[in-house]
């Protein structure tokens, strides 16, 4: 697992206690140079986003991961559940979108 990425699941594993958590390293997937750390996926099912509406729940990540956000991680695709949504839920987390910008656009 690479720095940034450990650093990532180190910090929300310690704070949110999940039952389910992922962070992918999607940076490959974007404009960025080989071995990147800057664009990230998470999908966490903690108890403590029961109580929770989305925009809270993303709030208490944005602020666990203040000092990724400030350097090196550009984005993030957060997914945030409840043990009850991530139980009812019959498909897995959507898929991040594709890459839009930087060097891989047209140079017309």
């Amino acid at each position: 697992m690479s720095v940034i990425q450990q650093s990532i699941t180190d910090k929300l594993t310690a704070a949110l206690k999940p039952q389910h958590l992922e962070v992918v390293n999607e940076s490959h997937m974007h404009s960025v140079p080989a071995n990147s750390e800057t664009h990230f996926k998470l999908i966490i099912v903690a108890d403590v986003f029961s109580a929770k509406r989305k925009v809270a729940r993303q709030q208490s990540v944005y602020q666990l991961l203040a000092d990724e956000l400030a350097g090196p991680v550009h984005a993030l695709a957060m997914h945030t559940y409840s043990p009850q949504e991530w139980q009812d839920r019959s498909a897995p987390a959507p898929a991040s979108p594709n890459c839009l910008g930087g060097s891989k656009k047209d140079q017309g």
